[in-house]
């Protein structure tokens, strides 16, 4: 401990005549005229073809005299109490600097407002003793040559406030619609509050409310301490938070890219640990993983049809939401992503919203069944099937019969699937933890039930595209990202993608399940994505109601090369009917229809120039060859005579256009089940 201590009085010995010979040789920045952040621009994946820019310098200067007082008063009490009498620096500041030196750790301290100003002014991220010198340095020298209030009026005109806001005025605009001058002592409290982390603090998230709520009662008792309010005043404010008008969100996020644009800033902070001021003033090149061509044409393939469904019933088309996710399998580069028809009138994400998944989760059933000892030829029940005091039937009553594993995932017999369930040793949680093994994320929807694989459970789009490219990586899983590549403003690159890669499903059963989807396109209830022309596995997927009615519906395929899922779902929350937009002549909205045809128009020129790759063989686990093979004639045609018991599961099935598929050719429909209610 001794020796600890003079190690420390002698670094802070040398660190204050080092201090003063490089003090001197600092020369002091023009505060008003040095300060200049640049734009953060996003690149589609070539590097050339702009996304967007993702903050543009949004400042309008104060002058001094024209700052609330409530406004001063609130940035002095809470970031820097000695501000009007210090040097500058804090000396109890340098020396908890050097006691994370001696123990270690990284250089950091409580820096004074003053210090907080000169590292805003280079936006520097080093964390290093040369930078604090440095900062330290011209913190002195800027308060012997400038007026504090000319420093304070600096950096409240500089400061990150969040939402794109530099500066006083600015924020004021953004969070309260006013100018700066009618900033109330609430209000002011608010702002100062967030400046500590405009991420954290920022009311637009609901999370984040109980964390300003706890931070602006700091801010209001320092004011207290240092006698800018009197406690009674103080009380008036205490946990009550000012109201937060609508603020209309900046049309540069307009349209189907600003939801691109919001996914790329979210994972520039999770992933590239750069922090919000950066990200929108620094100067930073990204260099995205979205395709410029794929993107457009899963813009236009999700509008196309959401129009001609809702054309079809004369509905409205801004109740049907269709979600595209596609990911680069091999690499988890997400190609191409459409959330919605404009990020700035409804901000809802829904290719990273989770819905009922339907029947297209009954490939994790499939792997479950297969670690197990199942077989592409296992026997399982396709007649009505018992589970508890329950007896589950198939649409109409259908009875199948005894029906193979293939066949099962060819016709998507859900009484099937649930026997298979059944037979495997704690079968509803190891379906649960094949899909998270796959890369889908588990939430409370996901409950262990037998009938767990008619897909209750849901799912973003983004995670059933990711977790369907680890059945085409042959079980290799490898993270979703957005962000290939970032560069500082002089060019070189501070962050490059390494996604987490991890072979988590036996390659083998992938390629039996691959084997098994491919018959879902060739001949099964996903026959519309056929015409794409390339070797294509996949899964449709439709959840159906208890009281009737369609909640979600699915089609989620791979090449060799690209994962897609394709969501439809209604409503404001996505929770309505899907019904009322069926093609005309159909009463149900299935994933066979138009999610499988969205799918095939937009792989069409994802796929465009690529070479056709064949998936593996089969590699026939757990009993050799299927003793019953997929067939061309459909086996259960599309009905709508409905049950005398609870629909609460899937009624997948096609339902498509007339002009696209005939009603001759239609394929066999998914059954629908009961459930236990």
């Amino acid at each position: 401990m001794l020796y600890a201590c003079i190690t420390l009085v002698g670094m802070i010995v040398v660190g204050l005549i080092a201090g003063i010979m490089y003090y001197n040789s600092v020369e002091t920045p023009n505060p008003n005229a040095e300060f200049q952040t640049a734009n953060t621009t996003l690149y589609y994946r070539d590097g050339e073809s702009l996304l967007g820019t993702l903050a543009v310098q949004n400042r309008v200067p104060l002058a001094f005299a024209d700052m609330p007082t409530s406004m001063t008063d609130a940035v002095v009490a809470t970031e820097d109490r000695t501000f009007w009498t210090n040097s500058g620096i804090s000396v109890p500041g340098i020396v908890r600097a050097g006691v994370n030196v001696v123990r270690g750790r990284s250089v950091q301290s409580g820096s004074t407002l003053t210090q907080q100003y000169v590292k805003t002014l280079y936006l520097t991220r080093d964390q290093t003793m040369r930078r604090k010198v440095t900062e330290m340095a011209l913190a002195v020298k800027m308060t012997r040559n400038y007026p504090k209030q000319q420093i304070l009026e600096g950096y409240l005109n500089t400061v990150y406030f969040g939402r794109g806001a530099y500066g006083l005025q600015s924020a004021a605009k953004a969070y309260f619609a006013i100018d700066a001058k009618e900033l109330t002592v609430p209000q002011a409290a608010v702002l100062a509050a967030v400046l500590r982390g405009p991420a954290l603090y920022d009311p637009a998230d609901e999370d984040n409310v109980g964390r300003l709520r706890e931070r602006y009662n700091y801010v209001l008792r320092s004011m207290v301490a240092t006698e800018a309010l009197t406690q009674a005043e103080a009380d008036l404010y205490l946990d009550r938070l000012p109201e937060f008008p609508e603020i209309k969100k900046s049309d540069r996020y307009g349209g189907p890219t600003g939801f691109l644009m919001h996914m790329v800033q979210n994972e520039l902070e999770s992933l590239a640990g750069l922090t919000e001021a950066e990200i929108a003033g620094g100067g930073l090149t990204v260099i995205t993983t979205f395709d410029r061509a794929m993107q457009r044409a899963a813009v236009s393939s999700a509008q196309k049809y959401t129009k001609q469904a809702a054309a079809t019933r004369k509905k409205d088309a801004s109740e049907l939401h269709a979600a595209i996710a596609s990911v680069q399998v091999g690499t988890g580069e997400v190609l191409a992503l459409y959330g919605g028809p404009n990020f700035v009138e409804n901000s809802r994400n829904w290719a990273t919203t989770a819905r009922p998944t339907g029947s297209t989760f009954k490939a994790f059933a499939f792997i479950a069944g297969m670690r197990s000892g199942a077989g592409l030829n296992t026997t399982l029940a396709g007649n009505s099937v018992k589970v508890g005091n329950q007896t589950i039937h198939n649409a109409g009553r259908a009875q199948y019969g005894q029906v193979s594993l293939l066949s099962a995932t060819q016709r998507s017999i859900n009484t099937a699937f649930i026997d298979l369930v059944l037979k495997t040793p704690d079968g509803p949680n190891q379906v649960i933890k094949a899909a998270v093994d796959a890369g889908a994320r588990q939430n409370k929807t996901w409950e262990a039930v037998p009938y767990i694989p008619l897909g209750k459970a849901e799912v973003s789009p983004l995670d059933m595209a990711s977790a369907y490219a680890t059945f085409a990586n042959e079980g290799m899983a490898v993270a979703a990202h957005v962000v290939m590549e970032v560069r500082d403003a002089t060019g070189a690159v501070i962050y490059t993608a390494n996604p987490a890669k991890s072979q988590t499903i036996n390659s083998r059963i992938c390629r039996d399940l691959t084997y098994a989807l491919q018959s879902v396109v060739d001949s099964g209830t996903g026959v519309a994505a056929r015409e794409l022309g390339y070797p294509t596995a996949g899964k449709t997927g439709t959840d159906g109601r208890a009281q009737g009615g369609t909640d979600a519906a699915w089609f989620v395929g791979y090449t060799k090369q690209i994962s897609t899922a394709v969501m439809y779902v209604a409503g404001s929350s996505g929770t309505a009917d899907l019904d009322p937009y069926a093609p005309a002549g159909y009463s149900s909205f299935n994933g066979g229809g138009f999610p499988a045809q969205t799918w095939a128009d937009y792989m069409k020129v994802a796929m465009k120039g690529l070479p056709k790759r064949d998936f593996s063989p089969p590699a026939y686990m757990n009993g050799g060859r299927p003793v019953e093979t997929p067939t061309d004639e459909p086996t259960d045609e599309p009905t709508d005579e409905p049950t005398d018991v609870p629909t609460d599961e899937p009624t997948d099935g096609p339902s498509v256009t007339p002009t696209a598929i005939p009603p001759a050719t239609l394929p066999p429909t998914e059954t629908p089940t009961t459930t236990p209610t």
